[in-house]
Protein backbone atom coordinates (compact mmCIF):
# COMPACT_ATOMS: atom_id res chain seq x y z
CA UNK A 1 0.00 0.00 0.00
CA UNK A 2 1.27 3.49 -0.85
CA UNK A 3 0.33 6.95 -0.26
CA UNK A 4 -0.20 7.41 -4.37
CA UNK A 5 -3.18 4.93 -3.97
CA UNK A 6 -5.77 6.48 -2.10
CA UNK A 7 -8.11 9.59 -3.56
CA UNK A 8 -7.16 13.36 -2.39
CA UNK A 9 -9.66 16.03 -2.83
CA UNK A 10 -8.22 18.26 -5.73
CA UNK A 11 -10.61 21.17 -6.24
CA UNK A 12 -14.10 21.50 -5.63
CA UNK A 13 -16.65 20.84 -8.19
CA UNK A 14 -18.20 24.50 -8.48
CA UNK A 15 -14.35 26.09 -9.30
CA UNK A 16 -13.52 23.81 -11.88
CA UNK A 17 -15.97 25.10 -15.01
CA UNK A 18 -15.87 24.16 -18.17
CA UNK A 19 -13.51 26.01 -19.93
CA UNK A 20 -11.37 26.65 -17.24
CA UNK A 21 -7.70 24.87 -16.25
CA UNK A 22 -6.69 24.26 -12.43
CA UNK A 23 -3.25 24.06 -11.61
CA UNK A 24 -2.72 22.08 -8.74
CA UNK A 25 -0.07 19.90 -6.34
CA UNK A 26 -0.80 16.52 -4.60
CA UNK A 27 1.95 14.52 -3.14
CA UNK A 28 4.67 16.74 -4.84
CA UNK A 29 3.37 16.08 -8.26
CA UNK A 30 1.94 18.84 -10.22
CA UNK A 31 -1.71 18.43 -11.99
CA UNK A 32 -3.62 20.26 -14.31
CA UNK A 33 -7.49 19.86 -14.37
CA UNK A 34 -10.30 20.60 -17.15
CA UNK A 35 -13.46 19.25 -17.90
CA UNK A 36 -13.60 17.56 -21.41
CA UNK A 37 -16.94 18.54 -24.04
CA UNK A 38 -19.01 16.44 -22.28
CA UNK A 39 -18.48 17.50 -18.74
CA UNK A 40 -16.22 15.02 -17.03
CA UNK A 41 -13.04 16.25 -15.37
CA UNK A 42 -9.86 15.36 -16.08
CA UNK A 43 -6.51 15.09 -14.55
CA UNK A 44 -3.06 15.38 -16.12
CA UNK A 45 0.37 15.78 -15.71
CA UNK A 46 0.97 18.84 -15.71
CA UNK A 47 3.59 18.60 -18.49
CA UNK A 48 3.62 18.96 -22.37
CA UNK A 49 5.29 16.00 -23.73
CA UNK A 50 6.28 18.10 -26.44
CA UNK A 51 8.84 20.98 -24.60
CA UNK A 52 7.54 20.40 -21.20
CA UNK A 53 5.71 23.76 -21.08
CA UNK A 54 3.29 23.30 -18.03
CA UNK A 55 -0.04 22.71 -19.55
CA UNK A 56 -1.97 24.45 -17.17
CA UNK A 57 -0.32 27.71 -18.73
CA UNK A 58 -2.38 26.61 -21.97
CA UNK A 59 -6.52 26.84 -22.59
CA UNK A 60 -9.15 24.62 -23.03
CA UNK A 61 -10.79 24.65 -26.61
CA UNK A 62 -14.37 22.49 -27.33
CA UNK A 63 -12.88 20.44 -24.02
CA UNK A 64 -9.63 19.94 -25.33
CA UNK A 65 -6.38 21.27 -23.56
CA UNK A 66 -4.04 23.76 -26.28
CA UNK A 67 -0.77 23.72 -24.72
CA UNK A 68 0.53 27.67 -24.57
CA UNK A 69 3.95 27.23 -26.32
CA UNK A 70 3.55 25.00 -29.16
CA UNK A 71 -0.51 24.53 -29.49
CA UNK A 72 -0.02 20.58 -28.71
CA UNK A 73 -3.87 19.64 -28.08
CA UNK A 74 -4.62 16.65 -25.73
CA UNK A 75 -8.45 14.97 -25.48
CA UNK A 76 -9.76 13.84 -22.19
CA UNK A 77 -7.69 10.63 -22.66
CA UNK A 78 -4.40 12.57 -22.65
CA UNK A 79 -3.98 11.61 -25.68
CA UNK A 80 -2.11 14.35 -28.49
CA UNK A 81 -4.93 14.67 -31.18
CA UNK A 82 -3.43 18.20 -32.51
CA UNK A 83 0.07 19.30 -33.74
CA UNK A 84 -0.26 22.41 -35.57
CA UNK A 85 3.11 22.78 -36.85
CA UNK A 86 3.21 18.90 -37.88
CA UNK A 87 0.07 19.14 -40.73
CA UNK A 88 -0.71 15.94 -41.42
CA UNK A 89 -2.84 14.35 -38.58
CA UNK A 90 -1.69 11.01 -39.71
CA UNK A 91 1.93 11.62 -38.32
CA UNK A 92 0.65 12.33 -34.52
CA UNK A 93 0.93 8.50 -33.70
CA UNK A 94 0.18 7.54 -30.08
CA UNK A 95 1.67 10.32 -28.17
CA UNK A 96 -0.03 10.79 -24.54
CA UNK A 97 0.05 12.78 -21.49
CA UNK A 98 0.15 11.03 -17.84
CA UNK A 99 -3.58 10.89 -17.34
CA UNK A 100 -4.57 10.27 -13.71
CA UNK A 101 -7.97 8.69 -12.44
CA UNK A 102 -10.65 10.84 -11.35
CA UNK A 103 -13.98 10.69 -9.37
CA UNK A 104 -16.22 13.66 -8.68
CA UNK A 105 -18.20 12.75 -5.55
CA UNK A 106 -20.73 15.16 -3.19
CA UNK A 107 -19.20 18.47 -4.54
CA UNK A 108 -15.65 18.02 -4.77
CA UNK A 109 -13.11 16.46 -7.78
CA UNK A 110 -10.78 13.27 -6.75
CA UNK A 111 -7.82 12.46 -7.85
CA UNK A 112 -5.76 9.13 -7.24
CA UNK A 113 -2.25 9.05 -8.35
CA UNK A 114 -1.59 5.47 -8.66
CA UNK A 115 -4.38 3.01 -10.04
CA UNK A 116 -4.28 0.40 -7.37
CA UNK A 117 -5.96 -2.99 -7.88
CA UNK A 118 -7.62 -2.68 -4.89
CA UNK A 119 -11.01 -0.38 -4.66
CA UNK A 120 -10.51 1.79 -2.21
CA UNK A 121 -13.29 4.80 -2.21
CA UNK A 122 -13.12 8.44 -1.60
CA UNK A 123 -14.15 9.28 1.90
CA UNK A 124 -18.50 9.45 1.92
CA UNK A 125 -19.35 12.75 3.64
CA UNK A 126 -21.35 11.88 6.98
CA UNK A 127 -25.17 13.15 6.31
CA UNK A 128 -24.04 14.64 3.42
CA UNK A 129 -27.71 15.67 1.35
CA UNK A 130 -29.86 13.91 4.03
CA UNK A 131 -32.97 15.59 5.41
CA UNK A 132 -32.50 17.62 8.31
CA UNK A 133 -29.06 19.03 7.61
CA UNK A 134 -27.17 21.97 6.28
CA UNK A 135 -24.19 22.21 5.13
CA UNK A 136 -20.92 24.61 5.47
CA UNK A 137 -17.56 24.01 3.24
CA UNK A 138 -14.27 25.61 4.00
CA UNK A 139 -10.78 25.32 2.32
CA UNK A 140 -7.48 26.66 4.53
CA UNK A 141 -4.31 26.27 3.33
CA UNK A 142 -1.80 24.71 6.43
CA UNK A 143 1.72 25.25 6.38
CA UNK A 144 2.56 21.96 8.22
CA UNK A 145 2.49 17.94 7.39
CA UNK A 146 -1.04 15.72 7.18
CA UNK A 147 0.16 13.87 10.14
CA UNK A 148 0.15 17.37 12.22
CA UNK A 149 -2.92 18.34 10.96
CA UNK A 150 -5.01 15.01 11.72
CA UNK A 151 -3.43 15.23 15.14
CA UNK A 152 -4.42 18.49 15.79
CA UNK A 153 -7.82 17.83 14.48
CA UNK A 154 -8.65 15.02 16.85
CA UNK A 155 -7.04 16.19 20.03
CA UNK A 156 -9.33 17.58 22.77
CA UNK A 157 -6.52 19.45 25.11
CA UNK A 158 -5.34 21.58 22.90
CA UNK A 159 -8.99 22.90 22.46
CA UNK A 160 -8.92 24.52 26.22
CA UNK A 161 -5.45 26.80 25.20
CA UNK A 162 -5.91 27.70 21.31
CA UNK A 163 -9.94 28.25 21.84
CA UNK A 164 -10.81 29.10 24.85
CA UNK A 165 -13.35 31.67 23.91
CA UNK A 166 -13.89 30.68 20.45
CA UNK A 167 -15.33 26.91 21.42
CA UNK A 168 -13.78 25.54 24.69
CA UNK A 169 -12.92 27.25 28.15
CA UNK A 170 -10.44 25.51 30.45
CA UNK A 171 -12.67 23.95 33.23
CA UNK A 172 -9.76 20.88 34.02
CA UNK A 173 -12.94 18.71 34.38
CA UNK A 174 -12.35 14.81 33.96
CA UNK A 175 -13.30 13.14 30.58
CA UNK A 176 -12.93 9.72 29.93
CA UNK A 177 -12.57 7.63 26.46
CA UNK A 178 -11.97 4.86 24.95
CA UNK A 179 -9.26 4.71 21.95
CA UNK A 180 -9.22 2.21 19.50
CA UNK A 181 -7.06 1.77 16.52
CA UNK A 182 -8.26 -1.06 13.93
CA UNK A 183 -7.93 -1.68 9.96
CA UNK A 184 -6.39 1.64 9.76
CA UNK A 185 -8.89 3.86 11.33
CA UNK A 186 -8.53 5.48 15.20
CA UNK A 187 -11.67 5.67 17.21
CA UNK A 188 -12.09 8.07 20.14
CA UNK A 189 -15.57 7.49 21.81
CA UNK A 190 -15.58 10.55 24.77
CA UNK A 191 -17.85 9.74 27.79
CA UNK A 192 -19.50 11.98 30.37
CA UNK A 193 -18.39 15.01 28.94
CA UNK A 194 -20.08 18.44 29.61
CA UNK A 195 -20.17 21.62 26.89
CA UNK A 196 -18.90 24.78 28.86
CA UNK A 197 -17.93 26.92 26.20
CA UNK A 198 -19.70 30.16 25.18
CA UNK A 199 -22.41 28.87 22.80
CA UNK A 200 -23.64 26.60 25.96
CA UNK A 201 -26.84 28.42 25.71
CA UNK A 202 -27.25 27.24 21.98
CA UNK A 203 -25.58 24.08 21.84
CA UNK A 204 -26.51 22.22 25.15
CA UNK A 205 -29.39 24.73 26.23
CA UNK A 206 -30.52 21.78 28.76
CA UNK A 207 -27.26 21.08 29.89
CA UNK A 208 -27.21 17.43 28.20
CA UNK A 209 -24.23 15.43 28.37
CA UNK A 210 -22.50 15.11 24.82
CA UNK A 211 -21.98 11.82 22.66
CA UNK A 212 -18.45 12.73 21.25
CA UNK A 213 -16.82 10.78 19.16
CA UNK A 214 -13.68 11.60 17.16
CA UNK A 215 -12.52 9.34 14.00
CA UNK A 216 -9.16 8.91 12.04
CA UNK A 217 -9.47 7.62 8.63
CA UNK A 218 -6.60 6.70 6.57
CA UNK A 219 -4.62 8.22 4.97
CA UNK A 220 -6.04 12.09 5.82
CA UNK A 221 -9.90 11.92 6.83
CA UNK A 222 -10.98 13.17 10.60
CA UNK A 223 -14.50 13.71 11.23
CA UNK A 224 -15.17 14.87 15.10
CA UNK A 225 -19.57 13.83 15.54
CA UNK A 226 -21.31 16.13 18.63
CA UNK A 227 -24.37 15.08 19.45
CA UNK A 228 -26.09 17.51 21.80
CA UNK A 229 -29.71 15.87 21.60
CA UNK A 230 -32.57 16.01 19.67
CA UNK A 231 -31.89 18.92 16.53
CA UNK A 232 -28.50 18.96 18.24
CA UNK A 233 -25.92 17.51 15.97
CA UNK A 234 -22.92 18.21 13.86
CA UNK A 235 -19.68 16.65 12.05
CA UNK A 236 -16.44 18.44 11.57
CA UNK A 237 -14.99 16.63 8.88
CA UNK A 238 -11.55 17.90 7.38
CA UNK A 239 -9.67 16.05 4.75
CA UNK A 240 -5.80 17.06 4.51
CA UNK A 241 -4.40 17.08 0.91
CA UNK A 242 -0.56 16.52 0.94
CA UNK A 243 0.69 18.87 -1.26
CA UNK A 244 4.14 18.65 -0.23
CA UNK A 245 6.82 17.93 2.79
CA UNK A 246 5.13 20.99 5.30
CA UNK A 247 2.49 22.11 3.12
CA UNK A 248 -0.95 20.59 3.59
CA UNK A 249 -4.54 21.97 1.96
CA UNK A 250 -7.78 21.12 4.37
CA UNK A 251 -11.21 20.68 3.25
CA UNK A 252 -13.67 21.28 6.01
CA UNK A 253 -17.27 20.51 5.99
CA UNK A 254 -19.60 21.35 8.67
CA UNK A 255 -22.85 19.41 8.66
CA UNK A 256 -24.99 20.26 11.03
CA UNK A 257 -28.87 19.90 11.93
CA UNK A 258 -30.02 22.63 14.44
CA UNK A 259 -33.99 21.97 14.07
CA UNK A 260 -35.98 25.23 13.95
CA UNK A 261 -32.42 27.13 13.80
CA UNK A 262 -30.80 25.59 10.94
CA UNK A 263 -31.94 28.60 8.36
CA UNK A 264 -30.01 31.14 10.49
CA UNK A 265 -27.78 29.25 11.66
CA UNK A 266 -25.38 28.98 8.45
CA UNK A 267 -23.75 32.07 8.74
CA UNK A 268 -22.96 31.37 12.43
CA UNK A 269 -21.52 28.40 11.77
CA UNK A 270 -19.55 29.45 9.22
CA UNK A 271 -17.98 32.21 10.99
CA UNK A 272 -17.12 30.58 13.78
CA UNK A 273 -15.40 27.93 11.94
CA UNK A 274 -13.67 30.12 10.13
CA UNK A 275 -12.20 31.40 13.06
CA UNK A 276 -11.57 27.92 15.25
CA UNK A 277 -10.09 27.13 11.98
CA UNK A 278 -7.88 30.28 11.37
CA UNK A 279 -6.53 29.45 15.10
CA UNK A 280 -5.02 26.13 14.29
CA UNK A 281 -3.76 27.73 11.18
CA UNK A 282 -1.85 29.66 13.66
CA UNK A 283 -0.56 27.33 16.05
CA UNK A 284 0.41 24.83 13.63
CA UNK A 285 2.29 27.48 11.23
CA UNK A 286 4.66 28.03 15.06
CA UNK A 287 5.03 24.46 15.49
CA UNK A 288 6.17 24.12 12.10
CA UNK A 289 8.43 26.64 12.53
CA UNK A 290 10.12 24.78 15.83
CA UNK A 291 10.34 21.43 13.97
CA UNK A 292 11.81 23.18 11.08
CA UNK A 293 14.31 24.90 13.14
CA UNK A 294 14.57 21.97 16.12
CA UNK A 295 13.67 18.80 14.07
CA UNK A 296 10.68 16.78 15.44
CA UNK A 297 11.43 15.45 18.70
CA UNK A 298 7.80 14.86 20.43
CA UNK A 299 7.57 14.08 24.41
CA UNK A 300 4.36 11.76 24.69
CA UNK A 301 2.50 11.75 28.10
CA UNK A 302 -0.16 8.74 28.87
CA UNK A 303 -2.65 10.50 27.30
CA UNK A 304 -1.47 10.71 24.00
CA UNK A 305 -2.20 6.97 22.48
CA UNK A 306 -4.44 8.69 20.41
CA UNK A 307 -1.55 10.34 18.74
CA UNK A 308 0.93 7.25 18.55
CA UNK A 309 -1.73 5.70 16.77
CA UNK A 310 -2.11 7.64 13.80
CA UNK A 311 1.57 8.05 13.32
CA UNK A 312 1.54 4.11 13.60
CA UNK A 313 -1.04 4.47 10.40
CA UNK A 314 0.88 7.35 8.40
CA UNK A 315 4.48 5.31 9.54
CA UNK A 316 3.40 2.44 7.74
CA UNK A 317 1.80 4.23 5.05
CA UNK A 318 4.42 6.34 4.32
CA UNK A 319 6.82 3.21 4.18
CA UNK A 320 4.85 1.25 1.60
CA UNK A 321 2.96 -1.03 4.46
CA UNK A 322 -0.40 -1.93 4.80
CA UNK A 323 -1.72 -0.57 8.10
CA UNK A 324 -4.69 -2.79 8.78
CA UNK A 325 -2.20 -5.28 9.35
CA UNK A 326 -1.29 -3.66 12.72
CA UNK A 327 -3.09 -5.24 15.70
CA UNK A 328 -6.33 -4.10 16.92
CA UNK A 329 -5.35 -2.19 20.03
CA UNK A 330 -8.01 0.14 22.19
CA UNK A 331 -6.75 1.64 25.29
CA UNK A 332 -8.78 3.40 28.30
CA UNK A 333 -7.69 7.63 28.67
CA UNK A 334 -8.52 10.01 31.47
CA UNK A 335 -8.49 13.44 30.28
CA UNK A 336 -8.73 16.49 32.63
CA UNK A 337 -10.22 19.83 30.19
Amino acid sequence: MNLRDFWYVAAQSSDLRPGALLSRVLLGQHIVLFREAAGAAVALADRCIHRNAPLSLGRVENGLLRCGYHGWTYNGEGRVVEIPSLGDPEKIGNRCATRYDVREQEGYVYVRLASSSEQLEPFAMPKHGVAGYRHVRLVHPFRNTVTNCVENFVDVPHTAYVHPITFRAPRRRPIDAQVVRENGSVTVAYENEVHRGAFRWFLSPNGHKVRHTDRFLMPNVTSVEYDFGPSRHFFITSQSVPVNEGETIVYTDVTFNYGIWNAVARPLVARRARRIIGEDVEILRAQREVIEREGEQFTHSPIDVVHLFIESIRHDLESGRDPRRLPREARSVAFVI
